[in-house]
């Protein structure tokens, strides 16, 4: 029930803006599901969810700020209104919610990957980016090589992208 009256949270937030909606809903099922397959434990699954969810929450903000919206804007507003957001839900605690606000101020940081709900988050917003931005085959598969690590989101790109298993 948290996760779908976080999608509802959201949507309220970027109403009017149904790319944006799309995207976050993808990308939330994306990570679902690799982290379901990955075997991650409830905790992690948990906060995953939640930050897949929420990993875009700074686009608006930063548009309205500095008129512009990319990644490093994105990292660096996202935390403090997913934050905003979270503390309405006494089923989060401030331990999942910090990990949740690290992994939306850092989900367009490809360095220092510091755990499966991190690498799953990337994972998953680049399945979704992927399609969504028009990415040629060989942009596909340098971000494959240099940043896929999951046995189910490789799975999943080479899938949906025809590609042979490297």
């Amino acid at each position: 029930m948290l996760n779908e009256q976080l999608i509802m949270k959201m949507t309220a937030f970027n109403k009017g803006d149904p790319k944006r909606i799309q995207h976050f809903i993808k990308v939330y099922e994306y990570a679902h599901i690799i982290g379901k397959l990955e075997g991650l434990d409830a905790k992690t699954q948990k906060i995953l969810d939640i930050a897949a969810i929420l990993h875009d929450i700074g686009i608006r903000p930063g548009e309205e700020k500095y008129g512009r919206c990319d990644g490093k804007i994105q990292e660096q507003e996202g935390p403090v209104y997913a934050r905003k957001m979270l503390e309405d839900f006494s089923e989060v605690t401030k331990e999942e919610i910090d990990r949740i606000c690290y992994l939306i101020g850092h989900h367009h940081t490809y360095t220092g990957v510091d755990g499966e709900d991190y690498r799953i988050l990337l994972e998953a917003d680049f399945l979704v980016n992927a399609y969504e931005d028009n990415l040629s085959v060989e942009s596909i598969c340098t971000f494959r090589k240099n940043v896929f690590r999951t046995k189910t989101g490789t799975e999943l790109l080479n899938m949906m992208y025809g590609l042979e298993h490297s």
